[in-house]
């Protein structure tokens, strides 16, 4: 690691990202100690498989000590957290975590992965391919990737691969993580307005990416989805000794379910499927020309790619259907995964189960953004939880505007985790597909059990 630390300290420690990098120093031998105020799976088996969960949950400012070399500071973290009153207090650095990663990869060649949709899939394509190359290289990604033990690595490789949030540092730190890793390679793979909790508008969440695309240095490089009129303002702005690298959707072929890619008069077969996935992998392989990798590697490399965890997963499956669990949240994101399972199995039915979870879903004036979204399936279930919508103090609201924004002729709106389940265990699954999309939990169901 390029700054040598000896005895870490991470407030909030319990994130899907901030305990995969306790995790990875503990690995490369810092004595790492951590905390916070709920631990859940899959963090609360991960750190405590490596002997770092904390005997008890919550915040305690005796935790903290003059020898510790840095205090990571969370997002879950608040500003009067006693923890991090007492790190000021004893004068510790503290850092966000962008901002530790970018301490720890400052003599690194950074490749930084942005966009409101695609960066966990496009970062994690950039490891697989770089790995079956026998590349050596750094990765902090936000889901467990196949092939890789964990989600963050820091060595001493020449290279990182980053995925790139546009939310904010922490508490104390309202930057867009992207800005502190300070890339070399950078990618925006389409805007769709979101985190409107902090970003009460269109236009400011935008600017967000023009900072980023703004920050590439001379000699840099810029890849966008040029399909997507924000990005490709963006990345088609003229910045001095910056390569443009603009790309759409891979050209391919679907036959009898399976996807392959089309490269002058050759198909080059693939495992994942949908034209989200297809842009997705064209910006990989724009990124990758960047590290020297030619097309054959590329194709050769990408043919058993597999999603990341909850990207299309697969929960059940027959011969005539398919039970599908995705991430999807975003009404961008929703849509486009609609479309990829509508697309490959165009002869099923399609059911689709979207929770609404996140500030933005959850509140009313976001709503409309998600008309449409659905229209892809012939049969919608949208479930929330009560609960969440007091959880984030938002006002409460009606099914009927739900039914209203997503105006969807076949839509059926849910608030009870017991009658989602009594629908999902008898829905009839002969000829049709069931997608489930959420970035949280459907309420706590334990859905392997259900199919």
């Amino acid at each position: 690691m390029n700054k040598p630390v000896s005895r870490v300290h991470l407030i909030a420690m319990g994130g899907s990202v901030m305990h995969a990098l306790a995790i990875a120093l503990h690995d490369k031998g810092v004595q790492v100690s951590g905390s916070d105020d709920e631990f859940f799976d899959p963090a609360r088996s991960n750190l405590q498989a490596k002997g770092l969960l904390p005997a008890t949950s919550g915040w305690d400012a005796g935790r903290i000590t003059a020898d510790i070399d840095t205090v990571i500071l969370g997002m879950h973290a608040h500003a009067d957290n006693p923890e991090l009153a007492r790190a000021r207090e004893l004068g510790l650095p503290i850092l966000s975590f962008p901002e530790f990663i970018y301490q720890q990869a400052r003599n690194k060649q950074r490749i930084v992965i942005a966009g409101s949709h695609g960066k966990t899939t496009i970062t994690a394509m950039i490891m697989h391919v770089l790995k079956k190359l026998g590349r050596d290289f750094d990765y902090v990604v936000g889901a467990r990737v196949k092939g890789f033990e964990q989600t963050v690595r820091l060595s001493d490789a020449p290279v990182i691969v980053i995925e790139g949030d546009e939310y904010l540092s922490s508490r104390l730190d309202d930057t867009p993580k992207f800005l502190h890793y300070q890339h070399h390679i950078g990618l925006i793979n389409g805007i769709a307005w979101d985190h409107v909790n902090v970003f009460p508008n269109e236009e400011e969440y935008i600017r967000q990416f023009e900072r980023f695309a703004d920050a590439t240095p001379k000699a840099g490089s810029l890849a966008y989805y040029q399909d997507d009129p924000e990005t490709q303002r963006i990345g088609s702005k003229e910045r001095p000794d910056v390569l443009q690298l603009p790309y759409g959707a891979h050209p391919h072929v679907v036959k009898e379910g399976n996807t392959y890619l089309l490269d002058g008069d050759r198909e080059h077969a693939v495992r994942i499927f949908g034209h989200h996935n297809m842009i997705n992998l064209n910006g990989a392989r724009q990124v990758l020309s960047r590290l020297s990798v030619d097309d054959e590697e590329f194709y050769g490399a990408i043919a058993d790619f597999e999603l990341p965890d909850l990207r299309l997963n697969i929960l059940a499956e027959g011969e005539d259907y398919t039970v599908f669990r995705d991430y999807a949240h975003a009404p961008s994101k929703v849509q486009a995964t609609v479309a990829a399972v509508q697309e490959r199995y165009p002869q099923r039915q399609l059911t689709a189960v979207f929770e609404l979870h996140t500030y933005s879903s959850l509140n009313k004036d976001f709503f409309g953004r998600y008309a449409g979204t659905l229209n892809g399936c012939d049969q919608a279930i949208v479930y929330y939880n009560p609960q969440a919508v007091a959880q984030k103090k938002l006002p409460p609201f009606e099914p009927a505007a739900i039914e209203q924004a997503f105006a969807h002729p076949n839509l059926q709106v849910i608030n009870s985790t017991d009658e989602l389940a009594g629908q999902l265990r008898n829905l009839e699954l002969r000829n049709r597909n069931l997608l489930l999309m959420s970035s949280a939990h459907f309420g706590g169901l334990d859905l392997t059990q259900l199919f």
